[in-house]
Order: structure tokens, then C-alpha cells, then sequence
């Protein structure tokens, strides 16, 4: 009998999304199956999968001994979120090559579902950094009598997801710093920098509105800038290694001595980047925006802000709310805004109240006491009436405006 050949061997996921790409999350259950194409007939002892989802660091660095001696001192580290294995066809022992227990497949093609879940735990978000990695994958293994085993693996995507619709990550964040430039006994005036954004959290593909103010009161040629950074943070043995990378940036116009720039919302848009890793405990993603004043021949004058790239987006109601809170709380008369919105008109009274409660509510109300007695004349009617009635129209023009600064009275001195 002439053996079979495998053709191929497939693995393809369920999609949860209309992409048509694998991503799940913590508690999801990930399913799909392993397509096998033969030619002819084959034995197998066994088709397996195993799944497993883990983060990894590792880096090297050079360490001297002593004046001849060096030496590599290697940083590894290593975090497991799940480890799963399951059969498809056959049995567990591989190394029994007896013809007892094979399975034969026919030519074709052939299809073996598979499905596992994932944990509850929180589980990191996949990435993929200069000195560690956060991976999740699927491996199929086909195993045949006195033949090397077939395997293929195919990764999936995790997201951790971060909503930016909490309290933290709706608040402003904002700073101001100043710098007075000396050369030996001659001092300039000071370069100061104030900037402000409306919210923390912010998700691909959104752009970060910017307001600031730069003033130069010294003698160069000064540029405002502004950049979002990823910093990269692995961890092993007691060590942690560092990798800032610049994610996308601005530049104002330049400005001379004794000139103020001011930015009214200057956007910077996020590219699509990996969200913020918080909470894996040897890879830590982080971001910030940095609004600096690049000054020629000088430390740079910055301002960092911090930033979290979550998954879910701001809701509409959120945005809103945001907006006008983050509005308010800035200092309008530094930026010289105006509240974003127009205020919404009341409702009308007889949505309020009906003419059978207005009626109702004026009928006479027995006395009880000399103080109730007192109150049945004509001013407790007219509290009465006051209660009920409807509000006046509603307008943006003031129809009694306050009096000009020349009317009022003068204060009294003290």
C-alpha cells in the first residue's frame, strides 16, 4: 500500500468581529478548527493542539570584571496567563509507534473543531517591544507512526480593554513651568510655558486638543513644540530596561523675543499605536505628551502630561460632559475662550404643570390654627398663585441689563 502525503495543515479561528481578525479578550472563549489536506491515505497516532498565552523580557548587557575580564550578563523573565492542551484524534502516547491505536485518514479534506477559554484574570494586551513581548497562540501537532510530527502555530490577538469613560481618565491634566536663561553675569528674562489638555484617556486614531501659551521674554529665537512619546518599561531579576519612542509630533512657529504664541486647541493625532499596558508585572506601556519650548543653545523647556491609549472610546454623552467640565475648569481668561456650547432653553410650563393641578392647587385650604387663619387672607392667595405660575419666556438677550461701569455707584474708601 502506498502512503498518503499531507498536503497542508490550517489553522483558522472564529472570528468574533466583522474584521475577520482573530482578537478576544479576558473570559472570551476562542474556537476554530484545524484543516487537514491529504493525498491518499495516512496513519496518525494523534492530532493535538496546545494553546498558551504568556509574556517574556529578555536582554543582555555587558559587565567588566576587571581590567582584561568581561563578561554578558544575561535578563530573562517570564509570566504565564493560561497553558492549554486538547486532543483532536488519538491518544496521548507519541512514542508508541504499535500498529494498535492508529487512525487512518482518508484522502481529502478534513476539519477538527477546537475550543478552549480564556481566563477571567485580566490578561495583558499583545505586544510587541524591543525587549520582551506579550504573545497568545494556538499550536496544531500531527503525529505519525515513524515519521517526523507536522506543526504549525498561529497567533491571536488579546485586548485588555481600558475605558476611557472613568472619572481618572476623563480629568484635565495641565502644568506650567518657566526658565530664565543666564550666560556668565548676563541674565535674560524668562521663557514661560503653561499648557493644558481636556482629558487623560484617549484612544487610536483621536486627536488631542492642545491649549497653551508660550511667552518669551528672553533675547534668542525660541519654538514651541509638542510630541507624543511611548515609553517602554521591562523588568527582570530585579532590573528594569527603558525604551522611549517618539510617536508622532508638532511644531508652532518660532517666536522672537518679547512674542507670545498661544494655542486654542492645536490638535495632534494619535496614530494607530498598542493601548497602555498597566497591569502586567514585567512589561509596563505607558504614554505621555510633551509640550516643550526648544530654545537654541539651552536645556529645552517641557512639560510632560501623562496619557492612557485605551480601547473603548468616549461615549457622546462623555464627550460632551467632558468638554464643557474641562472648559469650565480651565482659566478662560488666560486662554480667552468661551464655553463651547449654547445653553438649551427650559421646558415650557404647561409641560410642567397641568391647568387641573393649577386649579387644584389654589382651592381654598381648611385652618387649622390662628396662624393658618392669618395665612387665608390675601397673601397666602398670592403664594398660592406665585407657586404656579409659569415661568417667564425664556431669551438669550438679557431684558434687564446690569448698569454700565459709569452708573454704578463708586466704592466707598476705607
Amino acid at each position: 500500500m502506498v502512503l498518503g502525503k499531507v498536503k497542508s495543515l490550517t489553522i483558522s479561528f472564529d472570528c468574533l468581529n466583522d474584521s475577520n481578525v482573530p482578537v478576544y479578550s479576558s473570559g472570551d472563549t476562542v474556537s476554530g478548527r484545524v484543516n487537514l489536506e491529504v493525498t491518499g491515505e495516512i496513519r496518525v497516532k494523534s492530532l493535538k493542539i496546545h494553546a498558551r498565552g504568556h509574556a517574556k523580557v529578555r536582554w543582555t548587557e555587558s559587565r567588566n570584571a576587571g581590567s582584561n575580564t568581561a563578561y554578558t550578563q544575561n535578563y530573562t523573565e517570564e509570566v504565564e496567563y493560561f497553558n492549554h492542551k486538547d486532543i483532536l484524534i488519538g491518544h496521548e502516547r507519541d512514542d508508541d509507534n504499535s500498529e494498535e491505536g492508529f487512525n487512518t485518514i482518508h484522502s481529502g479534506r478534513h476539519e477538527y473543531a477546537f475550543s478552549f477559554e480564556l481566563p477571567q484574570t485580566p490578561l495583558a494586551t499583545s505586544f510587541e517591544g524591543r525587549h520582551g513581548s506579550v504573545r497568545y497562540w494556538v499550536k496544531a501537532e500531527l503525529h505519525r507512526p515513524w515519521l517526523l510530527p507536522v506543526k504549525l502555530k498561529k497567533e491571536f490577538t488579546v485586548f485588555e480593554h481600558i475605558d476611557i469613560n472613568t472619572p481618572s481618565l476623563l480629568s484635565p491634566q495641565a502644568g506650567t513651568k518657566e526658565k530664565t536663561l543666564c550666560c556668565w553675569f548676563c541674565t535674560s528674562g524668562p521663557i514661560s510655558l503653561s499648557a493644558k489638555i481636556e482629558r487623560k484617556g484617549y484612544t487610536p486614531g483621536e486627536s488631542i486638543q492642545i491649549f497653551a501659551e508660550i511667552e518669551n521674554c528672553s533675547s534668542r529665537m525660541v519654538v514651541p513644540k509638542a510630541a507624543i512619546y511611548q515609553t517602554q518599561a521591562f523588568y527582570a531579576k530585579g532590573k528594569m530596561k527603558e525604551v522611549k519612542q517618539l510617536v508622532a509630533n508638532l511644531r508652532g512657529e518660532s517666536l522672537s523675543s518679547g512674542k507670545t504664541e498661544t494655542w486654542n486647541g492645536k490638535l495632534l493625532k494619535i496614530p494607530p499605536v498598542s493601548p497602555s499596558i498597566l497591569d502586567c508585572s514585567i512589561i509596563r506601556v505607558e504614554y505621555s505628551l510633551m509640550v516643550y519650548v526648544d530654545i537654541p543653545g539651552a536645556m529645552d523647556l517641557f512639560l510632560n502630561l501623562p496619557l492612557v491609549i485605551g480601547t473603548i472610546p468616549l461615549h457622546p454623552f462623555g464627550s460632551r460632559t467632558s468638554s464643557v467640565s474641562s472648559q469650565c475648569s480651565m482659566n478662560i481668561n488666560w486662554l480667552g475662550l468661551s464655553l463651547p456650547e449654547r445653553p438649551e432653553a427650559p421646558p415650557s410650563y404647561a409641560e410642567v404643570v397641568t391647568e387641573e393641578q393649577r386649579r387644584n392647587n389654589l382651592a381654598p385650604v381648611s385652618a387649622c390654627d390662628d396662624f393658618e387663619r392669618a395665612l387665608q387672607g390675601p397673601l397666602f392667595a398670592y403664594i398660592q398663585e406665585f407657586r404656579f405660575l409659569p415661568p417667564p419666556l425664556y431669551s438669550e438677550i438679557d431684558p434687564n441689563p446690569d448698569q454700565s461701569a459709569d452708573d454704578r455707584p463708586s466704592c466707598p474708601s476705607r
